[in-house]
């Protein structure tokens, strides 16, 4: 490969492409613009055989914008360096939860830009993750259902999902959660189509944190988020990776849903997760604006 070029190989989908023949703990000026530009057409870029550090991984991330919290750990490994079996604990909670489609951060005043993510446990089994495209998924739509939901909105909570999915996490002594996500400022907000604000598609913005449509009843509103998310998650807008220890992605949270596959719990993951902050321009709820 070229100091101005990238081994790119497109996914069998809508978007996605694997690069390979690059070190993302040492990139060129010249490779960090194709890869910006790689990363806006394609929305989810997959480097295998990595192995970043965490202070490596963080500074890729730097790249692409600041960060909403450094490289945290995705595991089911304690402290103790044991697989947490409690169905209970908490930690497995907030993973089961993840299981479920959804962009990062809506439920936050300011809506993630981006992620990197980077496996250095895997199980034997597997335990992929996917991603969902919401710009092609918004153009299948039908007109008629573009039109009714041109104007709509719906609000986005940690607290609302993990509690419909029963995955609560124990209270602290004063009844809240201690847990990443659960604030206590006011509920965000959010269309339901999502202009890019780099490329001005519009993209679908719906997903596990959202419900509550102003102007719908319950039963209305979680019916059209439903069908929205069922229409949306279905080939060819589909790709599942199976990771490999060592690979490296990063994804445009703006334009992509992901969910973790459900595995074997019984068997050790731990994976790395730098999330970048969004746009204070173009990422923060309507009523957080």
């Amino acid at each position: 490969m070229g100091e101005t070029t990238l081994n790119l190989e497109p996914l069998d989908a809508t978007f996605g492409a694997i690069i390979r023949d690059i070190e993302l703990s040492a990139i060129s000026d010249g490779l960090e613009g194709l890869l910006h530009e790689a990363w806006i057409e394609y929305a989810l870029l997959i480097f295998p055989g990595q192995f970043l550090t965490r202070p490596e991984q963080d500074d890729f991330a730097r790249r692409f914008g600041d960060l909403e919290f450094e490289a945290a750990p995705i595991t089911n490994i304690d402290g103790d360096g044991r697989v947490r079996s409690d169905s209970q604990d908490d930690v497995i909670k907030s993973l089961r939860g993840n299981q479920g489609w959804h962009h990062d951060s809506t439920y936050m005043p300011r809506q993630a830009k981006a992620s990197v993510f980077s496996a250095e446990i895997v199980p034997a089994s597997g335990a992929p993750t996917a991603w969902a495209d919401m710009r092609a998924a918004y153009d299948a739509l039908d007109d008629a259902t573009r039109n009714q939901i041109e104007e709509l909105s719906a609000y986005h909570s940690l607290y609302y999902s993990q509690e419909r999915a029963g995955y609560l996490p124990t209270p602290n002594k004063e009844g809240g959660y201690d847990m990443y996500g659960y604030h206590d400022l006011t509920v965000s907000l959010r269309p339901l189509v999502k202009i890019h604000p780099e490329t001005g598609r519009p993209n679908l913005l719906i997903g596990r944190h959202a419900y509550g449509i102003p102007g719908m009843d319950e039963t209305e509103s979680q019916g059209l988020l439903n069908r929205l998310s069922e229409g949306a998650c279905r080939p060819p807008r589909l790709v599942e990776y199976q990771w490999t220890a060592g690979d490296a992605v990063l994804w445009d949270n703006r334009r992509l849903m992901h969910r973790g596959i459900p595995f074997d719990m019984t068997q050790p993951r731990r994976m790395w997760h730098t999330r970048i902050a969004g746009d204070v321009a173009t990422e923060m709820a309507a009523n957080h604006a």
